[in-house]
């Protein structure tokens, strides 16, 4: 396993560099957050009869009809065209989000992969622990068979 202090001369020094890479986070969550709070993003559906608008969060704010088009449209076509639409907006402001904070948000996980649920908690737990765990956790540490074993089966 890496020994992060090993980096630095002192553990003064491994704690100024700590306590800076603390205050870049809050500066970075600061301005998600005041991105969040002042951005929208309109879409406007593929047949162009109506917009929707979203906040900074991807919720709706507004839904705005373009003409009388929707009108003549039946149930299922203009349900599917809305889905489309809101899913379009949503995956928009995700990726305005995602943009805005850069890397990774942890080791090995993405903001858009935290948004979108792609990655389920388990592994999201996994890839956090793993590199402060390094070969232990290949070894049955969290749950999971140690290296030659077979599910149910336990060396002992």
């Amino acid at each position: 396993m890496t020994d992060w202090f090993s980096q630095y001369r002192t553990l003064e020094e491994a704690n100024e560099a700590a306590m800076a890479s603390v205050e870049r986070e809050q500066r970075k969550i600061s301005e998600l957050t005041r991105q969040m709070n002042e951005n929208t993003t309109t879409v406007r559906s593929k047949d162009r009869s109506f917009t929707i608008d979203f906040d900074g969060r991807g919720e709706i704010t507004g839904f705005n009809f373009v003409g009388t088009k929707y009108r003549t449209m039946a149930p299922a076509e203009f349900s599917h065209l809305l889905v489309q639409t809101i899913k379009a907006g949503k995956a928009l402001c995700m990726q305005k989000l995602a943009e805005s904070m850069g890397d990774e948000v942890l080791p090995g996980v993405t903001f858009t992969d935290l948004a979108s649920g792609n990655l389920s908690v388990e592994e999201v737990f996994e890839k956090v622990v793993s590199p402060f765990l390094g070969d232990e956790y290949s070894d049955g540490i969290l749950g999971r068979p140690a290296a030659g074993e077979k599910e149910g089966k336990h060396n002992g």
